[in-house]
């Protein structure tokens, strides 16, 4: 009996250590992101439904409401971390009744799979204007076998304790997601849909999720503009090109990489010098003044694909090839600053040529448009280089191939100047897998 009690002990004993040497392995990887905007309603999002029911007044934000947003992460651990923002708030938003949780269809939940998330071990949390908080570590007992869970949508539910006021956001989700009546009080517990009513196509306040993962996980960052956010794909499809990038890679590498979209419709890279509450534009802030929030501030990311300018070139925009060049150098040279071992890849942006948007489409633009490519593709800037252009320009035309063109997410005539699931399917599969190679993972500061 003794020497199977010892022997009992010593498995144990192994187990423990065991299951301590795998925590020790893990890291925390970014799995998805939704780059802050505001204040709600200034941006740009795709497929809105009426917002007027859920938010009476857009100044005075939410009020005493809870919002049930659905994400779809691209790792999965059995822990996880959601950031909550006010960067663009003007007052200060307490947080309750924060829930993450297995969606089963619209805002219903999988049964029993709700966990309640706390902030420095309380249950609220009030984040004052321009700053954001991180959740404590969430232990996901439905994640025991984090490879099964790989496309399933999470459901980050919270209330609004009292009245918001102007609410960050990120406009275009090309997601839907639910919100509670004004009033209606904290309903994150909750699993089934009647206490959301209204849908909305954007996400509020979250911006980040993290997961535990494997020592050789790691996350590559889609940072950009409309088209790394996925204007013309489709509603719920999961079919921008960061997406198919994801699967792409994850055929490869299993639930041991995370593509992460920083994608803002309207984005640009020199402008606008001033952002903020009071000083709004439906871009978002200019991508140099969202660098530290939405990369560096990130864990285990190693490589960043720049695709972005074309809106520099528009008329709401109005820069020369040389200004969008020096302000995309810079911004290299401060990733590089804090983050020397990450991969920072430049894509070339797609023609707009023809465009019927009133701000896009004329030669003068193009001729710019080709400038920047010429500096993407021949500086020596980048540690690798994605042609987009070349995989979807019409060469007959200019601009887009023309199968690209119908838009994907009403089945509109489309604009000339986003592609279609057609044509983001065409960018996904142009990448080079070698590109994101491991050798060279970078881990961020916040480990």
């Amino acid at each position: 009996m003794r020497a199977l009690n010892c022997l009992v002990a010593a498995s144990l004993l192994v187990a423990s250590l065991q299951t301590a040497t795998a925590k020790d392995s893990e890291h925390w990887v970014v799995s998805w992101t939704g780059a802050v905007q505001g204040p709600y309603p200034v941006g740009n999002p795709s497929a809105q439904p009426e917002q007027k029911f859920a938010f009476p007044e857009p100044a005075a934000g939410a009020r005493d409401q809870t919002f049930r947003l659905i994400v779809r992460p691209d790792i999965w651990g059995r822990q996880a971390r959601i950031r909550l923002s006010n960067a663009f708030g003007t007052k200060p938003v307490t947080f309750d009744g924060v829930y993450v949780g297995l969606q089963s269809g619209s805002a219903a939940l999988i049964r029993g799979s709700n966990i309640p998330v706390t902030f420095a071990g309380t249950a609220s949390v009030t984040v004052s204007p321009g700053n954001s908080v991180w959740s404590d570590a969430i232990a996901l007992p439905f994640a025991k076998r984090p490879d099964d869970l790989a496309g399933r949508r999470l459901a980050v539910s919270f209330h609004v304790a009292g009245q918001s006021g102007p609410m960050t956001w990120h406009a275009k989700a090309l997601t839907t997601s639910y919100v509670s009546a004004p009033g209606a009080g904290a309903k994150g517990a909750l699993e089934d849909e009647a206490s959301f009513p209204y849908a909305t196509a954007s996400w509020f306040f979250l911006d980040a999720i993290e997961m535990t993962a494997p020592a050789d996980a790691f996350a590559i960052m889609a940072f950009g503009d409309s088209i790394t956010d996925g204007t013309a794909s489709t509603m719920n499809g999961e079919d921008r090109w960061p997406n198919v990038l994801s699967r792409r890679l994850k055929a490869v590498y299993g639930n041991k990489v995370a593509v992460v979209n920083g994608g803002i419709g309207g984005n640009q890279i020199a402008g606008p010098a001033e952002y903020g509450p009071d000083k709004p534009y439906a871009g978002g802030p200019a991508s140099g003044q969202r660098l530290e929030r939405d990369v560096l501030s990130l864990s285990g990311i190693s490589s960043l694909i720049w695709l972005e300018g074309i809106n520099d070139f528009s008329k709401n925009g109005n820069f020369t090839a040389d200004q969008v060049i020096a302000a995309m150098k810079d911004g290299v040279a401060r990733l590089r600053a804090k983050w020397p071992q990450a991969r920072i890849i430049g894509a070339t942006v797609v023609s707009a040529l023809g465009s019927t948007s009133a701000a896009h489409g004329f030669p003068e633009q193009d001729d710019k448009r080709k400038a920047l490519n010429a500096f993407i593709r021949s500086s020596g800037t980048f540690d690798g280089v994605i042609d987009f252009d070349r995989a979807t320009l019409d060469p007959a035309s200019g601009g887009l191939k023309p199968e690209f063109v119908p838009e994907s997410t009403t089945g509109g005539a489309g604009d000339k100047l986003h592609p279609n699931r057609t044509g983001y399917l065409a960018m996904g599969q142009a990448i080079d897998l070698e590109l994101f190679k491991p050798g060279k993972i970078s881990r961020s500061a916040k480990q």
